[in-house]
């Protein structure tokens, strides 16, 4: 059975993309590429690029992919783009990701209302799926978020990051923190735009993640303009 995610993906909205966001996606591509860092992103490669907002689920109810995308569509039509600030390599416990810096209080509200809008689309997890999910290093309120919305990392425990890599075992640390460090020195702390959602599906248990649709914030007036001069 499919599983579908929503997710902050800079650089995969073609025209509507800044220089920044296509420049921050192809350093990210190239990263994932190196061969001598392969055994460290086996499991970020098969999730892709992203920044979660809604974690993978199976769809609810009478909900199809076409309502997913649609809903998703309507939502985001209309928006501004949502600065990501100065996001930089850093460590997320044994990982490492894309954090961002400075003040993330829009980015984070963002984040919010897309866990808010889509959550009636998510079917509750399955028996096993909560005893896979529900990790036992979960704190009070992270298991209180997981049980009603999922997922123990949003709102307040939310953290926007962009994953670069597995756990890495303690031996590789220094030397993938310097590769990252050089790696990024071209985009490292420059703000990036987010100017649209991406929807990604696993198409079977274990598959690679793929993009299933892409929808920008497009403002209708500019979007009627658009229509007009063509």
């Amino acid at each position: 059975m499919k599983r579908y995610a929503i997710y902050a993906v800079p650089g995969t909205g073609g025209e509507h993309d800044s220089a920044e966001a296509r420049a921050l996606k192809s350093v990210v591509d190239s990263w994932y590429a190196r061969p001598d860092l392969q055994d460290l992103t086996v499991s970020t490669r098969r999730y892709g690029f992203h920044a979660t907002l809604v974690a993978p689920f199976h769809l609810a109810g009478a909900h199809t992919e076409g309502d997913l995308i649609e809903a998703v569509q309507a939502f985001t039509n209309g928006r501004d783009p949502v600065v990501i600030p100065a996001p930089h390599p850093a460590a997320m416990g044994s990982f490492r990701a894309l954090r961002a810096g400075g003040d993330q209080s829009e980015l984070n509200e963002f984040a919010a209302s897309v866990v808010r809008e889509f959550d009636h689309f998510r079917a509750p997890l399955s028996e096993a799926d909560v005893h896979r999910r529900r990790a036992p290093h979960l704190t009070w309120r992270q298991r209180e978020l997981f049980d009603r919305w999922g997922y123990p990392y949003v709102f307040d425990e939310f953290t926007f990051h962009l994953t670069l890599t597995d756990a890495l075992p303690a031996e590789r640390t220094v030397e993938v923190d310097a590769a990252l460090a050089q790696h990024f020195a071209g985009v490292a702390g420059v703000d990036v735009p987010l100017t649209g959602l991406t929807i990604s599906v696993e198409p079977e248990p274990g598959a690679a993640f793929e993009v299933l649709a892409v929808s920008p914030f497009v403002h209708p007036l500019a979007h009627s303009f658009a229509l007009e001069t063509i």
